[in-house]
């Protein structure tokens, strides 16, 4: 074994391969751009060096920079995690020739599998069966649109160095054919540098199923299979294993074709055997053809982990130090079900786009919990957006979904948005529930995907969090002649929602909004409405609600300012919400100009800075230094001057 390695990685797969070391005893070096400075891995990594500035290709994917890392640092082995310089060969042959060990394959066999053309042509020698489509070096247009017509409608234009989706276009007809070609070029040709693309038949209701193997450049085993079909824009969401349906004799042929394929190359370490698996009518062993091989370990591991009790960072540490493989093939069994939800900053409804931000609050739920960053820490514009990994296992399949959902409803994310919701309702969808999984899915249905639940009793929540209201106060709810009310609104996205909160003490409430009129009880164990206690919660953080529990929502609330300045425009400037008055800075008659400071008010833990809207004087205070005020209540009085 090794007793000190490098990781040329950084986030949730470093973290996780320093877990393995430190269980193991083996030191471990982190490397990290200057954007990376404050990250968790290289906390947690026992040296950490400094290889660059935040653009991945003058840090982690510097080779020089990261061997030279290594050397200096005195690693024996550097392991690649995935992405990065994980299935670049010329990383290997560095290290080969620095005399460091890469934890992985030879430089040979990842070569073999980097162009997925020649790769497939490899595994039609081993036997190992292949999509019907053109895998040959003739580029020409004409000749591919041949190719196409050939091998039938709906096809796939796929670039031969890709991955991840670039670089593919689906074509359903010849006469989009030709458009596509040039797009799916292009598209590569900036992705990969390399423009060349092969044709597929495109499979109608595809599922996909890749295989885990593991080997130790001579033979190898299978580590069973996973399931990976929920993906959005081609990228995987949900992860588990074993796959749904699956039937011994199905599990038998693809793990013989895994198997083959990894030793037809001489495969050494951790990789992943890619199928596309016809959906229709059940699984059946004619009924996959292999995809691509990925060189390296994946990002849904744990599922496989999970099942299998085998910790696959340790083997890739024994093999690559010369141990030979840790099992047999009659050695390995599959226990139970696992589930892997992949957590990210993004925005769904407009598309899945990255989102970045501090994560001002960051709880996980029960379950296996992959991640690299913690609360406090920024997701940066730099790199993957991803939060962590959320893994649940259980003795069947509806046990592991089970978890996964408890697990999920109990994740706390704020200060970014995230897909958190969208996750909870895709596990909860009829199709994934019973098992019957495809590629489609999530495009198929994803407005109801993304469309969240506001329903009365979460708004009232919200309401009652952003007015404040979610302690108990001094005199809660006293007032003289009538209760105490306040209008409330809460804004998502371009829609603005109105309410109204009335107090009727001894902590409850009146709460109108969207539509209903509810009330609100505050009892030991949270909000009770409509007599019914709620498992989720809302709070006030940095200055927006955020609603936790099953439907995790974010709400902004109106700008005060905004608000106030709307209303000096008819000389008076009121105040935009309940509040206490800090400090006036003006006196009746003095003049003022634009911008300056008028008064100080405190409201939803908040300092609010008042200022003039135009020049003008003062003609009426409304309000002293420490009076409590209601919302629309006037604050000062300016007069144009003449």
């Amino acid at each position: 074994m090794f007793d000190k390695i490098l990781i040329a990685n950084r986030g949730e797969i470093a973290c996780r391969v320093i877990d393995t070391c430190r269980r193991l005893g083996v030191k471990t070096v982190a490397v990290y751009s200057q954007a990376d400075v404050d990250a968790r891995h290289v906390a947690m990594a026992d040296e950490a060096v400094l290889i660059g500035p935040a653009a991945s290709s003058l840090s982690y994917l510097d080779i020089a920079k990261v061997v030279q890392a290594a050397q200096d640092t005195g690693a024996q082995a550097v392991h690649p995690g995935y992405g990065f310089l994980s299935e670049n060969p010329d990383f290997v042959e560095a290290l080969d020739k620095a005399g460091v060990t890469f934890i992985g394959p030879s430089a040979q066999a990842i070569r073999a599998m980097g162009l997925k053309d020649a790769a497939k042509a490899r595994m039609v020698k081993a036997g190992v069966p292949v999509v019907p489509g053109y895998h040959g070096e003739s580029q020409d247009p004409g000749k591919l649109e041949a190719e196409a017509a050939q091998i039938g409608y709906p096809v796939l234009i796929k670039a031969v160095a890709g991955g991840g989706g670039r670089g593919m276009r689906l074509v359903e007809a010849p006469r989009d054919f030709e458009e596509a070609l040039e797009s799916a070029r292009i598209e590569a040709l900036g992705a990969f540098g390399n423009g060349d693309v092969l044709i597929e038949k495109y499979i109608q209701h595809p599922r996909h199923i890749e295989v885990q193997v593991f080997g130790d450049g001579t033979r190898a085993v299978h580590l069973f299979e996973r399931d990976c079909s929920l993906q959005r824009r081609h990228q995987k969401v949900i992860e588990e294993a074993p796959a749904p349906g699956m039937t011994a004799e199905v599990r038998a042929a693809m793990g013989e074709a895994a198997v083959k394929a990894a030793e037809a190359i001489g495969y050494k370490g951790a990789g992943t055997v890619e199928f596309i698996v016809d959906g229709a009518g059940g699984l059946r062993p004619d009924g996959f053809w292999f995809m691509e091989m990925n060189t390296r370990l994946q990002v849904e591991h744990p599922v496989s982990e999970e099942i299998t009790g085998i910790d696959l960072v340790e083997w890739q540490l024994r093999v690559a130090s010369g141990e030979p493989l840790p099992a047999q093939q009659n050695d390995l069994r599959i226990t139970g079900h696992a589930m892997e939800a992949r957590l990210y900053a993004e925005d769904v409804p407009a598309g899945f786009l990255p989102a970045t931000g501090r994560l001002e609050r960051l709880v996980f739920g029960p379950g296996r919990v992959d991640t690299g960053v913690r609360e406090g820490d920024t997701i940066s514009p730099h790199y993957d957006p991803m939060i962590a990994k959320l893994t649940c296992h259980g003795a069947t399949r509806a046990e592991a979904r089970a978890a996964l959902a408890e697990g999920l409803a109990a994740t706390q994310v704020a200060g970014v948005v995230t897909n958190l919701g969208f996750l909870g309702r895709l596990i909860d969808h009829a199709a994934f529930r019973s098992g019957d999984v495809e590629t489609g899915l999530i495009a198929r249905d994803l407005e109801a995907l993304t469309a969240p639940c506001e329903t009365p009793e979460l708004l009232a929540l919200a309401a009652l969090a952003a007015l404040g209201l979610n302690a108990p106060a001094p005199g809660e709810g006293f007032a003289l002649w009538e209760p105490l009310g306040w209008p409330v609104a809460l804004l998502r996205g371009e829609a603005r929602i109105e309410g109204r909160v009335s107090a009727l003490g001894g902590g409850a409430y009146r709460v109108e909004i969207g539509g209903a009129d509810l009330r609100a009880e505050r009892a030991a164990s949270g909000w009770r409405v409509e007599g019914r206690s709620m498992t989720a919660e809302a709070e006030l953080i940095a200055g927006r609600v955020h609603l936790f529990g099953a439907e995790p929502m974010v709400f902004d609330l109106p700008d005060p300012l905004a608000a106030g300045a709307e209303a000096a425009g008819e000389g008076a400037l009121l105040a935009p919400m309940p509040g206490v008055v800090r400090s006036l800075h003006v006196r009746k008659g003095e003049a003022v100009r634009a911008g300056d400071r008028l008064a100080v008010m405190e409201a939803m833990k908040m300092e609010h800075v008042m200022r003039a809207p135009h020049d003008g004087v003062v003609a009426e205070l409304g309000v002293a230094a420490g009076d409590q005020l209601e919302a629309g209540a006037l604050i000062v009085r300016i007069e144009a001057e003449a």
